[in-house]
């Protein structure tokens, strides 16, 4: 068993100078419990008491490739070796555009950004600019970044939410201007009828439907089939601007992300997490006729933009998932943890609903069916967590949130799933 009592130490030295102990909210677990980090390599971790772990959490997606990989990490040293940043393009960052452009089927240009957060602000604000509007619709439990135009409806009590055929946006922290809740709409996500519906009565006041491909902050909960498709008909028949949300899927369930996998062209994605191998770097791209309006009254820019650690990890991760089966390798070892977990809750004759990729997928206790935020809202989530902290006391750590995803990478190996089915098999006899 793991001895936490370092952890606990760092946490009270940390909670003098940070909020909470730390600098994003989500790396919160409660008092005792929050882990601090000492190292990583490959598919482990270590925190600062010296406990070893098999990582799930993959710094909540980014790391595809693994932990100081080295061919990422070496192409970094190298270029940072002749400066950070400079307010300048470089033929670095064109190479990086050109890769992005060839391997993701809907992006005809791209600018680039440092992370999903800004990815997703910039792309809102150029699908008003191009349709005139200002009205966003959004799903309900999808995560789009901690901007305020579409943090709402994410994290509350799917009872807040209303009714399923007239919801309430709710904004997903205070600070937020009420205001805002005039400019957007939600929906329960994989509802075909209500976005039919809404799409009728507002469609030609709706600049742009932003949605995850699966809902990657909410159980990895997927599309049902034609969902997105239909995304997709109706946005064009009131042209409203699809903007498809690949901060977690791109560069993860595919080569192409989503787009490859659902065959899929919206008008806009954004990129983050994966496409950098943990280092500090996003995007977003689309049409020509849209992305084409940037710098014709169109404002879009930071100063790091371009950093040079974060467009020379992207440029390393790429090369290496153009000339390696990454994905290939991901698939089939998160596809065999996967089974070997349902079957372990199946012979514990436990309901689990698996949901999402073999490269990033979760699963809902005690529920049959879950297609949106307020099925799974009613899962036994304090079941998951109860494994989750035992699995994490043997040496195994998914995230402690049941709405995070399982994240596989490259380094991942057979041994790594042997253990992990060993220690959930030995939790689901013992926690109860």
């Amino acid at each position: 068993m793991k001895n936490f009592e370092k952890n606990a130490e760092v946490q009270k030295r940390a909670q003098k100078v940070l909020p909470l102990g730390v600098n994003s909210n989500f790396r919160y677990w409660g008092e005792g419990i929050t882990p601090y980090v000492k190292k990583a390599k490959g598919s482990h971790l270590w925190d600062v008491g010296g406990n070893e772990f098999i990582d799930y959490r993959m710094a909540f997606g980014p790391i595809i490739l693994g932990h100081a990989y080295d061919e990422v990490d070496n192409k970094v040293i190298e270029e940072v070796r002749n400066g950070v940043l400079f307010a300048m393009t470089g033929e670095l960052e064109l190479d990086v555009a050109e890769m992005i452009v060839d391997m993701c089927p809907g992006v005809e240009m791209v600018r680039m950004a440092c992370s999903g957060t800004e990815a997703t602000m910039h792309a809102i604000r150029v699908a008003r600019a191009y349709t005139g509007r200002e009205i966003i619709l959004k799903f309900e439990g999808n995560y789009h970044g901690f901007q305020d135009y579409t943090l709402w409806s994410t994290y509350a009590p799917s009872e807040a939410y209303g009714s399923r055929r007239s919801p309430i946006p709710v904004p997903a922290s205070s600070g937020i201007p009420r205001v805002l809740g005039e400019k957007i709409i939600t929906l329960p996500f994989n509802d075909f009828e209500g976005f039919e519906r809404m799409m009728k009565s507002f469609g030609d006041q709706i600049a742009a439907v932003i949605s995850e491909p699966c809902q990657g902050n909410c159980g990895a909960i997927l599309p049902q089939p034609g969902f997105l498709e239909l995304i997709r008909q109706k946005t064009q028949e009131y042209g409203v601007v699809f903007i498809l949300d690949e901060v977690k899927t791109g560069f993860r369930i595919a080569k192409g992300g989503a787009q490859e996998y659902y065959n899929l062209k919206p008008d806009l994605a954004t990129y983050a997490k994966a496409l950098g191998n943990g280092y500090p770097v996003a995007a977003f791209g689309g049409k020509k006729e849209i992305m084409s309006i940037i710098g014709h009254g169109v404002s879009q820019g930071g100063t790091y933009t371009n950093n040079k650690p974060g467009i020379a990890g992207a440029y390393a991760t790429l090369k290496v998932m153009q000339n390696e089966p990454v994905i290939e390798t991901i698939n089939q070892r998160g596809t065999r943890l996967m089974n070997g977990l349902k079957d372990i809750f199946e012979d514990s004759s436990i309901p689990a609903v698996f949901n999402g990729y073999p490269g990033m997928f979760t699963f809902a206790l005690g529920v049959e069916s879950v297609t949106c935020q307020r099925d799974w809202s009613v899962s036994d989530r304090d079941y998951y967590l109860r494994l989750a902290e035992a699995a994490m006391d043997r040496g195994v750590m998914p995230d402690y949130d049941a709405r995070e995803p399982w994240f596989l990478c490259y380094s991942h190996t057979e041994a790594d799933i042997d253990k992990t089915l060993e220690v959930y098999a030995e939790v689901v006899k013992t926690v109860k």
